[in-house]
């Protein structure tokens, strides 16, 4: 509603509590010609298995140890993958089935603390403090990671707060990472932090953080994918997708360092969908000005989440990045 130019005036907690019945009249409302595909033809049989493996491995953060969850499959350029706020790696599913991705890359999904299989750390008493992820701690992950799997400079690929996680490691660490692609990546988000509250209420329901998912995606994504990524976000545990959006919305700003990002020491790819309002179109080419030798591309018809609610376009869009991707490793070698 922000890029709408609207504005609330209403008490924040009902707006919170009544977000599922006005999303609902919002699809009632709905042009017909706009209608979404409920349902996916399934294209596997009976006893097939999916392509990735997964497995734990120990990792040092903040000086304790961490199990982190990952998911793996192809061969080639190693490519690390980071899901969005309050979510986990199966958001990447879909890329693990696409030989033309596997045939030239090792993708390696993995799932942030406190997110889908990563498990807390036993080490300290993280329940009696609240949960605030911050860049510090998060661009920790995926050098800890690279390290313990024995990468050499591996590429990144994030989403939400993995596509501003990408922009921050090209800033950070760019001798770390060949390429960096960021999926509704910008150089600052921003918001009100304290208007999340609704995200982690005892009076607000997990069915309207997830519906509130649901509208960052496109009109015309499938359904069935849609309300994968809503269950997900309704099943998570509460307080981790306000806390993750402490970096996504008040931590995170390169605004006044962009010009610092050298794309001949990292690549830097940037991918913004078109019903995106956070990591909006406007946020996502104002960043590729910003950084001197990056590439943008306004995804038509794709929302918040690409790689989840709408695979096959998402495709159009992401396999020439990686074709890029793919030939600056091969001339580094």
């Amino acid at each position: 509603m922000v890029g709408l130019g609207l504005e609330l005036d209403a008490d924040p907690l009902l707006w919170w509590q009544y977000l599922p019945a006005t999303e609902r009249l919002t699809e009632l409302l709905r042009a017909p010609g706009n209608a979404r595909p409920d349902t996916i033809s399934a294209q596997s049989n009976p006893g097939e298995h999916d392509a990735p493996t997964g497995r734990y491995v120990h990792v040092e953060l903040d000086g304790l140890d961490h199990r982190i969850y990952y998911e793996e499959a192809g061969q080639g350029v190693p490519l690390l993958l980071q899901h969005t706020a309050g979510s986990h790696g199966l958001q990447w599913r879909h890329l693990f089935e696409n030989p033309a991705i596997t045939d030239h890359f090792r993708l390696i999904a993995y799932d942030l603390p406190f997110h889908g299989k990563s498990i807390p750390p036993t080490g300290r008493t993280w329940w009696e403090e609240p949960y605030k992820l911050t860049g510090d701690f998060l661009r920790q992950v995926p050098l800890a990671l690279s390290a313990a799997l024995g990468l050499d400079r591996p590429a990144f690929m994030g989403c939400s707060v993995g596509g501003l996680l990408a922009l921050d490691l090209a800033l950070h660490h760019p001798d770390h990472f060949r390429s960096v692609v960021a999926i509704e990546g910008a150089l600052h988000i921003g918001g009100d932090f304290d208007k999340q509250f609704g995200m982690s209420h005892p009076q607000v329901g997990g069915l309207s953080k997830a519906r509130m998912m649901e509208g960052l995606c496109s009109p015309t994504s499938p359904t069935a994918y849609v309300k994968e990524i809503s269950q997900v976000y309704s099943a998570g545990w509460p307080p981790v997708f306000l806390g993750d959006l402490w970096y996504y919305l008040v931590d995170y700003d390169i605004r006044d360092r962009a010009h610092e990002i050298d794309t001949d020491q990292c690549g830097v790819h940037i991918l913004n969908g078109e019903y995106d309002y956070t990591g909006s179109v406007k946020k996502g080419r104002a960043a590729h000005q910003a950084i001197a030798g990056s590439t943008h591309a306004e995804m038509s018809g794709i929302g918040h989440f690409p790689m989840a609610e709408n695979p096959d376009l998402f495709m159009n869009y992401l396999l020439p990045v990686l074709d890029q991707v793919r030939k600056l490793a091969e001339e580094a070698q």
